[in-house]
């Protein structure tokens, strides 16, 4: 299954290198990686269900490319497709989330992929709290708050601001795109876009969207009223060379 073509994402060779992971608080859960060609997770549970997690991603990647096989648009397209109801269910949520984020629906490729394995592992596996992170986007379903570091770039702000997550926002998602970070196509400046939002696919989709609506630190106003306006969304942070922007029921903590 390609990755998606509009979010910014490390080339699989940079996945040794995410040392990010590294820093990550596990408060007493069970860290672990699943990697499968582009699907790469790092996974805390309260208990070691790897390989339950790694036969979902095989089963998750399998209905994706199988559906990109018989219809190819859906892959390569920009912008929403028509909603298919014979779809697979995480087809159908990608295509829910472009519509609703005005992209294409691999733009939701990673966040619906850290939903999808997060929620089979809680609901299936008796996992009663989990972290699923994949490439920056992440899937939280936890009983305490927790603090998320914004990864920025060159920006000053880079790792020196994060949002706090709380417990009653839980389960959530919380995505971040960059047009300065990775090697895929972004119309935007933004050196990060972190959306929170109840769907983690949505998040991931919305965040590509107002990255492409970040050109220049001066459009993060108009950015921001666009993301405010899509149902679902909770909050949005807008990282731009010095310039920060936030929206909506989001506290910003320093790391």
């Amino acid at each position: 299954m390609p990755s998606k073509q509009k979010k910014n994402k490390p080339s699989p060779g940079s996945y040794r290198q995410r040392n990010y992971r590294n820093r990550v608080d596990r408060s007493g859960l069970v860290s672990f990686e699943v990697q499968v060609r582009e699907t790469d997770l790092h996974i805390l549970a309260t208990k070691d269900v790897r390989s339950k997690a790694l036969h979902h991603v095989f089963e998750l990647r399998n209905q994706l490319e199988n559906y990109i096989a018989h219809y190819p648009e859906f892959l390569q397209s920009l912008k929403p497709l028509a909603f298919d109801p014979t779809a697979p269910a995480v087809v159908k949520d990608m295509m829910r989330a472009s519509e609703k984020a005005g992209v294409g629906p691999m733009a939701a490729v990673a966040g619906v992929t850290a939903q999808y394995i997060g929620e089979i592992l809680v609901r299936e596996h008796g996992v009663q709290e989990i972290v699923v992170e994949n490439g920056g986007d992440i899937f939280l379903q936890r009983s305490q708050d927790c603090r998320i570091a914004i990864f920025a770039g060159a920006s000053p702000l880079s790792n020196k601001v994060g949002v706090l997550v709380k417990a009653s926002q839980m389960p959530t998602g919380v995505c971040t795109s960059s047009a300065t970070v990775g090697h895929s196509l972004s119309l935007g400046q933004a050196d990060a876009v972190t959306v929170l939002a109840r769907s983690t696919a949505l998040a991931d989709a919305v965040a590509t969207r107002l990255g492409n609506e970040t050109r220049n630190s001066q459009e993060i106003d108009l950015a921001l009223e666009i993301g405010a306006a899509i149902e679902g969304i909770v909050g949005i942070v807008i990282i731009c060379g010095e310039q920060l922007g936030a929206w909506g029921d989001i506290e910003l903590v320093g790391v």
